[in-house]
Protein backbone atom coordinates (compact mmCIF):
# COMPACT_ATOMS: atom_id res chain seq x y z
CA UNK A 1 0.00 0.00 0.00
CA UNK A 2 2.03 3.03 -0.96
CA UNK A 3 -0.66 5.57 -2.09
CA UNK A 4 1.66 7.22 -4.58
CA UNK A 5 -1.09 9.30 -5.98
CA UNK A 6 -2.73 10.63 -2.97
CA UNK A 7 -1.91 14.25 -1.83
CA UNK A 8 -0.59 13.60 1.30
CA UNK A 9 -1.68 16.38 4.29
CA UNK A 10 -1.00 17.75 7.47
CA UNK A 11 -3.14 19.38 9.83
CA UNK A 12 -1.54 22.36 11.35
CA UNK A 13 -3.25 21.86 14.59
CA UNK A 14 0.00 19.65 15.18
CA UNK A 15 2.67 22.17 14.73
CA UNK A 16 3.69 24.66 17.20
CA UNK A 17 4.77 28.17 16.29
CA UNK A 18 3.25 30.71 13.55
CA UNK A 19 1.24 30.35 10.86
CA UNK A 20 3.78 30.60 8.56
CA UNK A 21 6.51 28.66 10.50
CA UNK A 22 3.69 25.64 9.98
CA UNK A 23 3.33 25.74 6.72
CA UNK A 24 7.28 26.23 6.01
CA UNK A 25 7.54 23.03 8.01
CA UNK A 26 4.65 21.07 6.59
CA UNK A 27 6.38 21.72 3.06
CA UNK A 28 10.15 21.23 4.78
CA UNK A 29 8.68 17.40 5.56
CA UNK A 30 7.18 16.82 2.38
CA UNK A 31 3.72 17.46 2.68
CA UNK A 32 1.65 18.26 -0.74
CA UNK A 33 -0.95 19.58 1.38
CA UNK A 34 -2.23 21.03 4.71
CA UNK A 35 -5.56 21.60 6.20
CA UNK A 36 -5.64 25.16 7.71
CA UNK A 37 -7.97 26.75 10.52
CA UNK A 38 -9.56 29.95 10.81
CA UNK A 39 -6.54 30.51 13.33
CA UNK A 40 -4.08 30.25 11.07
CA UNK A 41 -5.66 33.46 9.23
CA UNK A 42 -6.29 35.06 12.04
CA UNK A 43 -2.88 34.64 13.89
CA UNK A 44 -0.64 35.36 10.68
CA UNK A 45 1.43 38.43 9.84
CA UNK A 46 -0.74 38.75 6.90
CA UNK A 47 -3.96 38.51 6.00
CA UNK A 48 -5.77 35.12 3.71
CA UNK A 49 -4.14 36.62 0.60
CA UNK A 50 -0.38 36.28 2.27
CA UNK A 51 -1.19 33.06 3.46
CA UNK A 52 -2.08 32.12 -0.39
CA UNK A 53 1.37 33.48 -1.55
CA UNK A 54 3.04 31.55 0.73
CA UNK A 55 1.24 28.26 0.25
CA UNK A 56 1.70 28.77 -3.36
CA UNK A 57 5.33 29.81 -3.12
CA UNK A 58 5.84 26.54 -0.76
CA UNK A 59 4.00 24.41 -3.59
CA UNK A 60 1.37 23.62 -0.72
CA UNK A 61 -2.04 22.50 -1.65
CA UNK A 62 -5.14 22.94 1.01
CA UNK A 63 -6.82 19.91 1.92
CA UNK A 64 -9.73 22.29 3.45
CA UNK A 65 -10.50 24.83 5.54
CA UNK A 66 -11.83 24.35 8.76
CA UNK A 67 -13.74 24.24 10.79
CA UNK A 68 -17.78 25.11 11.24
CA UNK A 69 -18.71 23.94 14.04
CA UNK A 70 -22.65 23.39 15.28
CA UNK A 71 -23.70 24.74 11.91
CA UNK A 72 -26.20 21.67 11.29
CA UNK A 73 -29.59 21.62 12.88
CA UNK A 74 -28.49 25.14 14.87
CA UNK A 75 -31.69 26.13 17.30
CA UNK A 76 -33.13 29.14 15.92
CA UNK A 77 -31.73 31.80 18.12
CA UNK A 78 -28.12 30.63 16.73
CA UNK A 79 -29.66 29.91 12.98
CA UNK A 80 -28.70 33.25 11.48
CA UNK A 81 -25.26 33.90 13.06
CA UNK A 82 -24.16 30.71 12.07
CA UNK A 83 -25.36 30.86 8.61
CA UNK A 84 -23.33 34.26 8.41
CA UNK A 85 -20.21 32.62 9.72
CA UNK A 86 -20.90 30.11 7.06
CA UNK A 87 -20.83 32.75 4.36
CA UNK A 88 -18.21 34.55 5.88
CA UNK A 89 -15.72 31.28 6.16
CA UNK A 90 -16.48 30.75 2.12
CA UNK A 91 -15.10 33.90 1.26
CA UNK A 92 -11.80 33.57 3.21
CA UNK A 93 -11.44 29.86 1.77
CA UNK A 94 -11.59 31.72 -1.72
CA UNK A 95 -9.02 34.29 -0.86
CA UNK A 96 -7.07 31.42 0.93
CA UNK A 97 -7.54 29.26 -2.71
CA UNK A 98 -9.00 26.62 -0.76
CA UNK A 99 -11.29 24.45 -2.67
CA UNK A 100 -12.91 22.57 0.46
CA UNK A 101 -14.59 23.62 3.57
CA UNK A 102 -15.00 21.42 6.22
CA UNK A 103 -18.04 21.17 8.55
CA UNK A 104 -18.88 18.69 11.26
CA UNK A 105 -21.50 17.13 12.63
CA UNK A 106 -23.12 19.38 15.65
CA UNK A 107 -22.28 18.58 19.08
CA UNK A 108 -24.53 21.69 20.15
CA UNK A 109 -27.11 19.54 22.81
CA UNK A 110 -30.12 21.68 21.44
CA UNK A 111 -29.58 20.51 18.16
CA UNK A 112 -32.52 20.16 16.03
CA UNK A 113 -32.27 17.07 14.20
CA UNK A 114 -35.27 17.55 11.72
CA UNK A 115 -33.71 20.87 10.65
CA UNK A 116 -30.30 18.92 9.91
CA UNK A 117 -30.75 18.06 6.50
CA UNK A 118 -32.27 21.85 5.37
CA UNK A 119 -29.22 23.26 6.83
CA UNK A 120 -27.13 21.48 5.03
CA UNK A 121 -28.51 21.92 1.49
CA UNK A 122 -28.61 25.65 1.92
CA UNK A 123 -24.66 25.38 2.93
CA UNK A 124 -24.41 23.52 -0.19
CA UNK A 125 -25.76 25.50 -2.46
CA UNK A 126 -24.24 28.47 -1.15
CA UNK A 127 -20.78 26.52 -1.25
CA UNK A 128 -21.50 26.11 -5.11
CA UNK A 129 -21.86 29.36 -5.52
CA UNK A 130 -18.17 29.87 -3.99
CA UNK A 131 -16.78 26.62 -6.48
CA UNK A 132 -16.35 25.23 -2.65
CA UNK A 133 -17.26 21.78 -1.56
CA UNK A 134 -18.58 21.01 1.91
CA UNK A 135 -16.58 18.01 3.71
CA UNK A 136 -19.14 16.74 6.61
CA UNK A 137 -17.68 14.88 9.08
CA UNK A 138 -19.33 12.53 12.05
CA UNK A 139 -17.29 13.24 15.21
CA UNK A 140 -17.97 10.42 18.18
CA UNK A 141 -19.68 13.12 20.56
CA UNK A 142 -21.11 15.17 18.01
CA UNK A 143 -25.32 15.31 19.03
CA UNK A 144 -27.05 13.20 16.54
CA UNK A 145 -24.61 12.64 13.69
CA UNK A 146 -21.64 10.16 15.67
CA UNK A 147 -20.73 8.13 13.58
CA UNK A 148 -19.53 7.65 9.52
CA UNK A 149 -22.11 5.60 8.42
CA UNK A 150 -24.87 8.34 9.76
CA UNK A 151 -23.25 10.98 8.14
CA UNK A 152 -22.96 9.15 4.67
CA UNK A 153 -27.36 8.65 4.85
CA UNK A 154 -27.08 12.44 5.65
CA UNK A 155 -25.23 12.81 2.68
CA UNK A 156 -26.92 10.50 -0.03
CA UNK A 157 -30.26 11.63 1.15
CA UNK A 158 -29.48 15.36 0.16
CA UNK A 159 -27.33 14.28 -3.10
CA UNK A 160 -25.51 17.43 -3.87
CA UNK A 161 -21.76 16.57 -6.01
CA UNK A 162 -20.35 19.34 -3.43
CA UNK A 163 -20.95 17.13 -0.18
CA UNK A 164 -18.85 14.69 0.58
CA UNK A 165 -17.58 12.59 3.52
CA UNK A 166 -14.46 13.06 5.77
CA UNK A 167 -13.27 9.92 6.98
CA UNK A 168 -11.50 10.08 10.43
CA UNK A 169 -9.82 7.19 11.98
CA UNK A 170 -9.99 8.26 15.66
CA UNK A 171 -14.19 9.08 15.80
CA UNK A 172 -14.56 5.59 13.91
CA UNK A 173 -11.91 3.49 16.15
CA UNK A 174 -12.64 5.42 19.16
CA UNK A 175 -15.86 4.36 19.75
CA UNK A 176 -15.25 0.73 18.70
CA UNK A 177 -16.97 1.09 15.24
CA UNK A 178 -15.60 -0.89 12.45
CA UNK A 179 -15.29 -0.82 8.81
CA UNK A 180 -18.85 -1.71 8.04
CA UNK A 181 -19.45 1.96 8.57
CA UNK A 182 -17.63 2.69 5.19
CA UNK A 183 -19.53 -0.26 3.28
CA UNK A 184 -21.12 0.89 0.08
CA UNK A 185 -19.33 4.45 0.15
CA UNK A 186 -17.67 5.42 -3.66
CA UNK A 187 -14.32 6.58 -3.26
CA UNK A 188 -15.54 9.62 -5.09
CA UNK A 189 -17.61 10.94 -2.32
CA UNK A 190 -14.90 10.38 0.40
CA UNK A 191 -13.36 14.09 0.22
CA UNK A 192 -10.21 13.55 2.80
CA UNK A 193 -8.98 10.64 4.97
CA UNK A 194 -7.62 11.92 8.38
CA UNK A 195 -5.35 9.70 10.26
CA UNK A 196 -4.09 9.26 14.06
CA UNK A 197 -3.43 6.52 16.46
CA UNK A 198 -4.34 5.65 20.58
CA UNK A 199 -2.88 3.42 22.79
CA UNK A 200 -5.65 2.81 25.19
CA UNK A 201 -9.63 3.79 24.73
CA UNK A 202 -11.14 6.63 26.91
CA UNK A 203 -13.96 6.19 28.60
CA UNK A 204 -16.77 8.27 27.85
CA UNK A 205 -15.83 10.94 30.29
CA UNK A 206 -12.51 11.53 29.03
CA UNK A 207 -13.33 11.17 25.43
CA UNK A 208 -13.30 15.03 24.57
CA UNK A 209 -10.25 15.58 26.64
CA UNK A 210 -8.42 12.62 24.77
CA UNK A 211 -9.40 13.93 21.15
CA UNK A 212 -8.06 17.54 21.81
CA UNK A 213 -4.88 16.68 23.77
CA UNK A 214 -3.73 13.08 23.53
CA UNK A 215 -3.87 11.62 19.98
CA UNK A 216 -0.98 9.82 18.54
CA UNK A 217 0.71 9.29 15.37
CA UNK A 218 -0.49 6.83 12.85
CA UNK A 219 1.82 3.51 14.41
CA UNK A 220 2.33 4.72 17.55
CA UNK A 221 -0.68 2.90 18.74
CA UNK A 222 -2.93 -0.07 18.25
CA UNK A 223 -5.66 1.18 15.81
CA UNK A 224 -6.32 -0.87 12.54
CA UNK A 225 -4.77 2.03 10.81
CA UNK A 226 -3.90 -0.72 7.85
CA UNK A 227 -6.99 -2.44 7.73
CA UNK A 228 -8.59 1.21 6.87
CA UNK A 229 -5.90 1.55 4.28
CA UNK A 230 -6.48 -1.87 2.70
CA UNK A 231 -10.36 -0.83 2.32
CA UNK A 232 -9.44 2.61 0.51
CA UNK A 233 -7.17 1.07 -1.89
CA UNK A 234 -9.49 -1.52 -2.40
CA UNK A 235 -12.34 1.35 -3.63
CA UNK A 236 -9.50 3.04 -5.68
CA UNK A 237 -8.86 5.83 -3.13
CA UNK A 238 -7.42 8.68 -4.92
CA UNK A 239 -7.92 12.14 -2.36
CA UNK A 240 -6.32 13.29 0.15
CA UNK A 241 -4.83 11.15 2.79
CA UNK A 242 -2.82 12.40 5.71
CA UNK A 243 -3.28 13.16 9.61
CA UNK A 244 -5.19 14.98 12.10
CA UNK A 245 -3.53 14.47 15.67
CA UNK A 246 -4.38 16.57 18.59
CA UNK A 247 -1.04 16.15 20.78
CA UNK A 248 0.37 19.03 23.48
CA UNK A 249 3.99 17.33 23.53
CA UNK A 250 4.25 17.32 19.80
CA UNK A 251 2.76 20.69 19.22
CA UNK A 252 4.86 21.94 22.04
CA UNK A 253 8.12 21.18 20.36
CA UNK A 254 10.02 22.70 17.45
CA UNK A 255 7.67 22.38 14.28
CA UNK A 256 9.85 21.25 11.68
CA UNK A 257 10.73 17.72 14.27
CA UNK A 258 7.45 17.10 14.55
CA UNK A 259 6.38 17.08 10.58
CA UNK A 260 9.24 15.49 10.29
CA UNK A 261 7.97 12.82 12.52
CA UNK A 262 4.77 13.23 11.29
CA UNK A 263 5.72 12.12 7.92
CA UNK A 264 7.87 9.41 9.25
CA UNK A 265 4.78 7.86 10.99
CA UNK A 266 2.51 8.67 7.83
CA UNK A 267 5.44 6.85 5.27
CA UNK A 268 5.35 3.96 7.58
CA UNK A 269 1.49 3.10 7.87
CA UNK A 270 1.51 3.85 4.20
CA UNK A 271 4.36 1.32 3.35
CA UNK A 272 3.00 -1.72 5.63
Amino acid sequence: MTFLSNPLFINTVLLGGSSEEKLRAAAAAGFNQVELWQQDVSNAGGDAAALAELCRQLSLGLTDYQVLLDFDGAPDARRGDKRREALDMMKTAQRLGASTLLVPASTDAQCCEARIDDDLRWLTEQAAGHNLRIAYEAMAWSTHVSHTAAAWQRIQQIDAPNLGLVVDAFHIFVRRRTLADLEGIPAEKIFLVQLSDLDCQPDAQHLVETARHHRLLPGEGHYPLRALLQHLAQIGYQGPLGMEVFNDQRHAADPFATAEAAMASLRGVLNK
